[in-house]
């Protein structure tokens, strides 16, 4: 009988890793759940770097931060790396190399696409999905087989500055877009996919004080309900195969040690079969911030047992520290097992044995160009037209426009933390001795990024890489005139001559855009969003403030557009603006669909994916808050709102965005009764009625009793975006499952409760205009995470 071998890609991929676990060393296993810096593998020129020998005696099995300019250049150093483990390792595994992929491949002369909240603003679940196929291509053509994205955060409070990375506030939409990329990224089939890496686990969105790395405090029904719901729906839906830890406390314990989390939940009740990614440096987090180890080992051993599965971006609690717990006895090599062996599955799954090396060809040209019209569809669905008194859209080839504020003349706050270009920037700033990334300058980083990333001005490259445009540059293309003035920056206040020239610009103009907003980067530079970037107070800058009321007192009618990744409390001047435009970080296209709106050849159909609230002061305000908190609180006898001072209301809701035409909503119908496992049928007709064709993003919101439990006020069910002609009409149905609408009980098990679901059908989350309700009937069920339903049907019919 002939004996098996993990070579044979007859094969399943769980047979194949357990044999070739059973060749390992204690010291190969423990490697194989590491990572190691490209410089240190090689040179920038592909040759061995110094050291390269000693490296490849332990060969960790991930390679991490490995980019360049130049994707062909890439695709070298990547084979390089490869050929050195395949053909220079005792047993030739090969190396799993990742990258972020957020808002497209973090690497030079790749497509860069609109920031997280851009894409959730969108509502286009379907481009997201495309977005991330061709990422998948792009990533293995030069020979990456693991993406650190996307970010699955429920970002409930808009202090934290990372929110720009997230889908917004809503665990519904999250959830729909989380699945869309997932399966982009993967495929069909891993062994042409990508994995995907789903960030952050668990509840990172709403660290304590919205400073970042903060303890995330909630409990297990909140946890598992909220938080979760993306994550879970991209493990049932999708496959999702990897996860990666977030940095904070969850009930107490570091989310990269705790086993109720990335085992009893994750695993447990969740379903997750992949390996789980630490976040960078998360057990040197575990020592030194959190004090909950006093040992590299002993973090290490926590980890394993935990069921964290991979360490990154080096050893420190794994390697040589985690061989050494297991040879004094402190932890059974059987638990070391279990994590390699997850990693050499996703490996055999992927065919990196088969198949570990990139391409030998880039066309840059080619490349450069991929995904232009998507990333340019995204940026323009992305634009919300948050108010308007009728000013917009103005007349192209008719006004003076004055472009004025922080926005108005530059491109590169369009490239926000995640894309390559701000990482580019942030490294050239560590290499001129500015602090750098949360990790530091490694040794050989030095020379290897003096030869990848030549000094070049930040908007010259962008320019030049991208052809990104400025506001003035795309309002150009409509106006017969544009005067420009910055008039302040993002937050240094204008002096008396900068706010005498703004003004001067406004009166000479027949209509102002005010460029406002903010800016992300990393760790430094001037921003107001950003990792390690929070704020607390979201007002928008003094500076800011200031330039809005002084062109405002010109009596000149304004539009206002705001260039964000979260919300921001508007000053008066802002809010009393004729129009008000919300834009995301956009990428190379942001600035020219915003143009393309402000002059109708494109008509907005971006809908907020979090609320804006009035004032700092209402944080939290997210739509979903549960019945009878917040400002979902019924208001006591004699008393008019909530605050003595201030509406309790968001300034505009989750889920708003206006159009240039007028929407009918109408002729509901519905099932007024389902069973625990069946689906309820909800249909209404949407018809334009206004002379423009334009996009309806219907909304439907539920709310669900229970028994003994507060449950959320209102829930995001299902969308649609409804693209209609002048005049036309379409029937949306919605297929609801009684599975969606589970729940943690009193019993702390998840499950379906009978009772009567009410609902309703609008424009935003606060729109009310069709309402009904049907009862769910039968035996309570109880639900694994198998047997949920997490997104609704929706078919579109004419009439």
């Amino acid at each position: 009988m002939p004996t098996q071998d993990h070579r044979d890609a007859g094969l399943s991929a769980n047979v194949r890793a357990e044999l070739l676990l059973r060749e390992m060393t204690l010291e190969e296993k423990v490697d194989q759940l590491s990572a190691e810096w490209p410089w240190n593998l090689v040179r920038a020129d592909g040759s061995d770097a110094q050291g390269a020998e000693h490296v490849l005696k332990r060969a960790p099995g991930h390679v991490a931060g490995l980019t360049a300019d130049d994707p062909q250049r890439l695709a070298r150093l990547a084979g390089a790396i490869q050929r050195q483990y395949v053909t220079r390792t005792r047993l030739g595994i090969p190396a799993l190399i990742h990258q972020e992929a957020l808002s497209g491949f973090l690497a030079g002369g790749h497509m860069v696409f609109p920031t997280g909240t851009g894409l959730a603003a969108a509502w286009s679940p379907e481009l997201v999905e495309e977005m991330a196929g061709l990422v998948r291509r792009q990533m293995r053509r030069v020979g990456f087989r693991q993406a650190l994205s996307p970010v699955m955060d429920v970002a409930l409070d808009p202090r934290w500055g990372r929110v720009h990375e997230t889908y917004g506030e809503d665990p519904y939409l999250a959830a729909a877009m989380s699945v869309a990329y997932t399966r982009g990224l993967q495929g069909e089939d891993l062994a042409d996919g990508v994995i995907a890496t789903a960030k952050h686990f668990l509840g990172y969105g709403l660290a304590s004080g919205g400073i970042n790395l903060s303890a995330y405090e909630g409990g297990a029904r909140r946890t598992r309900d909220l938080f979760a719901c993306p994550f879970e729906a991209s493990i049932q839906l999708a496959g999702l195969r990897s996860v990666m830890n977030a940095y904070a406390d969850v009930d107490g314990v570091p989310a990269g040690v705790s086993r109720e989390v990335l085992t009893d939940l994750l695993r447990g009740e969740l379903g997750f079969e992949g390996f789980v990614s630490s976040d960078y440096m998360t057990l040197e987090h575990v020592v030194s911030r959190q004090h909950a180890a006093a040992t590299p080992g002993e973090a290490g051993r926590l980890a394993i047992i935990a069921g964290l599965d991979v360490e990154l971006p080096k050893a420190y609690g794994y390697g040589d520290a985690l061989v050494a717990e297991v040879e004094r006895g402190a932890l059974d090599v059987k638990d070391v097992d279990v994590c390699v062996l997850r990693v050499l599955r996703a490996k055999f799954e992927l065919g990196l044995f088969e198949n570990p090396y990139p391409v030998e060809r880039v066309d840059l040209d080619a490349t450069r160009a991929e995904g232009g019209p998507l990333s340019r569809e995204l940026a323009r669905r992305a634009v919300v037209l948050a108010k308007n008194d009728g000013l917009l859209p103005l007349s192209p080839g008719e006004l003076a426009v004055a472009v004025i504020g922080p926005h108005a003349d530059v491109t590169a706050p369009h490239f926000p933390t995640y894309t390559y270009p701000a990482w580019r920037e942030m490294t050239l700033r560590m290499a001129q001795g500015e602090l750098g990334n949360q990790v530091g300058i490694e040794p050989g980083m030095d020379s290897w990024n003096d030869e990848l990333f030549p000094p070049v001005e930040q908007e010259t490259y962008l320019r030049e890489r991208y052809g990104a445009r400025t506001l003035a540059d795309a309002v150009s293309d409509f106006a017969s005139a544009v005067l420009v003035e910055q008039g302040s920056t993002l937050t240094s206040a204008p002096g008396p001559e900068a706010l005498d020239r703004a003004v001067d610009t406004a009166r000479r103009s027949d209509v102002v855009v005010l460029a406002l907003g903010g800016a992300s980067l990393w760790f430094t530079g001037e921003r107001t969003e950003g990792e390690a970037s929070d704020s607390a107070d979201i007002s928008l800058p003094p500076a800011q403030v200031a330039l809005a009321e002084a062109v405002a007192a010109t009596g000149k009618p304004i539009v206002v557009v705001l260039v964000q990744g979260r919300a921001y409390a508007l000053p008066e001047a802002v809010r009393n603006a004729a129009a008000v435009v919300v834009a995301p970080y956009g990428g190379p296209f942001g600035p020219s669909a915003i143009a393309e709106v402000l002059f109708g050849a494109v008509n907005p159909s971006g809908k907020l994916p979090y609320s804006i609230p009035r004032h700092t002061g209402q944080i939290p305000v997210y739509h979903h808050q549960h019945a009878g908190t917040g400002y979902r609180n019924p208001l006591p006898p004699g008393v008019d709102r909530l605050y003595l001072d201030l509406e309790a209301t968001p300034q505009y809701p989750f889920g708003h965005g206006l159009s240039y035409t007028d929407f009918a909503l109408g002729d509901l119908s519905g099932d007024t009764r389902i069973d625990m496992d069946g689906s309820a049928r909800i249909s209404a007709t949407v018809t334009n009625t206004g002379a423009a064709a334009g996009t309806a993003v219907l909304q439907l919101y539920v709310r669900a009793g229970a028994l003994g439990v507060t449950r959320p006020a209102q829930q995001l069910a299902g969308f649609a975006r409804v693209e209609l002609a002048a005049g036309e009409s379409r029937r949306v149905t919605f297929r609801l499952a009684a599975g969606q609408l589970g729940h943690t009980t009193l019993a702390r098990d998840f499950a379906v409760e009978p009772g009567q679901v009410e609902y309703f059908l609008g424009f935003d989350s606060d729109d009310h205009r069709l309402s009904g309700s049907f009862g769910l009937v039968g035996e309570r069920r109880v639900l694994t995470s198998a047997q949920r339903s997490f997104l609704s049907e929706v078919r579109l019919e004419r009439v």
